[in-house]
């Protein structure tokens, strides 16, 4: 339970809120990062390396928090409205190269702002995605920053990118995007009437089951996982407390909430989260 008084990071983006609540306060620098394979322990001065994954499905906490941040860009830059697209770029012919993929973004990335150069410039998340096969496509989230709505025949998005179909996916209705599209990156689905009794890393979302994060063993270990443009923010993180959300969420109540147990050593620690969506307020309870 947060306490009104307690310190929180308070993260908005557009009508997403999230709360973050450390119960241990760490206000110490242990370590300084000296380069990618050393870091120095303060307190001594002793020279260590990191630890080094052999795949990135070991290393989950890395994981996790590139779908986080990769949920924090989405939400503080896509709302669903007309002038943006949700586009998955297939291959024809399929591929395992994932600088071959980076070159062929690239390509369609410079035809396309040939092709809107008249019209608007635009902003773009790109996002790979690795199948069991080792087989990658692409996600491709598109916003037209000087159009009221976002319009591009299939044929000649499919042109420009050259190198197989292109799929066209609404997100009308969908008022958390981050979240839906990081799970739909992350979780697989699976045959509904699998018995899953018992399990704990099962969701079900209209009638279909999903294994949660049984993606994240297919991405190869130093692969990028997205790429976005310049004018992609990331949002701003502020500290307060608890009882100060409400100046920005009113009387509502999380629409998510989750805790998690961090153990170091003998350290141990526990983080609680909460999300608020705005959209769902009830006109009675919206912020002044």
């Amino acid at each position: 339970m947060i306490k009104p008084d307690d310190k929180i990071t308070l993260t908005r983006m557009n009508h997403i809120v999230e709360v973050q609540h450390l119960e241990k306060l760490n206000t110490k620098i242990h370590i300084k990062k000296l380069d990618k394979n050393r870091y120095m322990v303060i307190d001594t001065g002793e020279i260590r390396e990191f630890e080094q994954s052999e795949t990135r499905a070991d290393n989950e906490n890395s994981l996790r928090q590139t779908f986080k941040k990769l949920r924090y860009l989405i939400n503080n830059n896509f709302v669903g409205s007309p002038n943006e697209l949700f586009l998955t770029l297939t291959y024809a012919e399929q591929t395992r190269d994932h600088k071959k993929i980076c070159t062929d973004f690239n390509r369609f990335n410079t035809r396309l702002k040939r092709y809107l150069k008249q019209t608007t410039t635009f902003d773009y998340i790109n996002v790979i995605e690795p199948h069991q096969s080792g087989n990658f496509h692409l996600h491709l989230l598109l916003r037209l920053n000087d159009v009221k709505t976002a319009y591009i025949p299939s044929q000649d998005l499919a042109r420009m990118w050259g190198e197989g179909f292109i799929k066209i996916q609404s997100l009308e209705g969908v008022d958390n995007i981050g979240a839906y599209l990081t799970a739909y990156l992350t979780d697989i689905e699976i045959d509904s009437k699998t018995d899953t009794t018992g399990r704990t890393d099962i969701k079900e979302v209209k009638g279909k089951k999903y294994v949660k994060g049984a993606r994240l063993a297919f991405y190869p270990v130093g692969l990028n996982i997205f790429r976005k443009s310049k004018g992609i923010q990331y949002p701003e993180r502020q500290k307060t407390t608890y009882k100060g959300i409400k100046k920005v969420v009113g009387l509502t109540t999380p629409h998510y909430q989750t805790q998690k147990t961090i153990q170091n050593g003998d350290f141990t620690n526990k983080i609680t989260f909460e999300e608020y969506n705005l959209r769902r307020i009830d006109s009675t309870t919206k912020p002044q």
